[in-house]
């Protein structure tokens, strides 16, 4: 299985994908597939990607922080950026998937103190990346001068994206805790929430273009009409939606059609787009597809 694995990303680096990113589920999820098909540990095959990949950054799209201690987090997270010389990002979110704490024994927190506790252990993570001992005292976790040796490889530690469009207290957060942040849904709905992150980051006094702004949804190119409307069939059975209410969340459509929408994104003011595949082991797609963007988003 991971030999499947490794030999998309490989291919997704050399179509352009600048990043890699896998998800924080420890049972597959209904939006990908059945509840028992495999699914490998998040953090474990990211870094055994480290050891294969070059250039791309490698980064889980988010880790549910009620998953793991926050100092072992950032220990882990470090631990990457040193395999791969640099290249790690903390992707981290609150989390939402009861079933699979309840399953594994974790406790699953209430939505406001799931929020707080991620504040917490975006907090403990920066100091564990930045400092050589540090304490912190909350009401969800602790630390007591761990060390974290090798540090990152950049003094200022692996970028923090922290996911999620919540307006009223998970954007607030991204513009005072996070290096990036991660949105989906349509170009309007994109535009309110960069402006949400924006009038958050004027209330603190913080430049928002230092928060690199990433969207998230599914690629889809194919020049047929019929095999989009297939497509969006498919992936809205996945998702619950209608191919209309779909569209929405993916890329679709030819190759010029998919350049278009690409720029809509990047004219509301997004930076970087991450993106799931409905066949990832489709080279040929995925070579298209990581081009198509790469040229747009490069400006070529």
């Amino acid at each position: 299985m991971f030999a499947h694995v490794s030999g998309i990303a490989r291919a997704a680096e050399s179509a352009g994908f600048d990043s890699l990113w896998t998800m924080d589920h420890v049972h597959q999820i209904e939006s990908v597939g059945d509840r028992e098909e495999p699914i490998l540990e998040a953090y474990t095959t990211l870094a055994a990607l480290a050891a294969v990949t070059s250039s791309a950054r490698l980064g889980v799209l988010v880790s549910a922080c009620g998953f793991r201690n926050p100092a072992l987090l950032a220990k882990m997270v470090t631990t990457i950026d040193v395999i791969s010389r640099g290249r790690a990002v903390l992707g981290i979110g609150a989390g939402w998937h009861e079933e699979e704490c309840r399953s594994y024994g974790m406790e699953f927190l209430t939505p406001g103190q799931r929020l707080a506790a991620l504040k917490e252990a975006v907090q403990i993570c920066r100091a564990m990346f930045t400092e050589q001992s540090p304490r912190f005292e909350g009401k969800h976790y602790r630390i007591d001068a761990p060390l974290n040796v090798p540090g990152p490889i950049d003094p200022d530690g692996p970028p923090i994206l922290i996911g999620g469009g919540g307006e009223k207290v998970l954007i607030p957060t991204v513009a005072k805790l996070g290096d990036a942040c991660n949105f989906f849904g349509g170009p309007a709905t994109v535009a309110h929430k960069i402006r949400v992150l924006t009038d958050a980051c004027a209330a603190i006094g913080r430049d928002p273009g230092e928060i690199t702004k990433t969207w998230l949804g599914t690629a889809i190119i194919a020049e047929s009409e019929q095999e989009v409307q297939d497509s969006l069939e498919l992936l809205g059975s996945r998702l619950h939606l209608s191919p209309g209410a779909t569209r929405g969340m993916a890329l679709c459509g030819s190759r010029a059609e998919v350049q278009r929408q690409v720029a809509e994104y990047r004219a509301v003011g997004i930076d970087g787009m991450i993106v799931t595949l409905l066949n990832p082991g489709d080279l040929d797609h995925l070579h298209e597809v990581g081009t198509t963007i790469r040229g747009v988003l490069s400006g070529g």
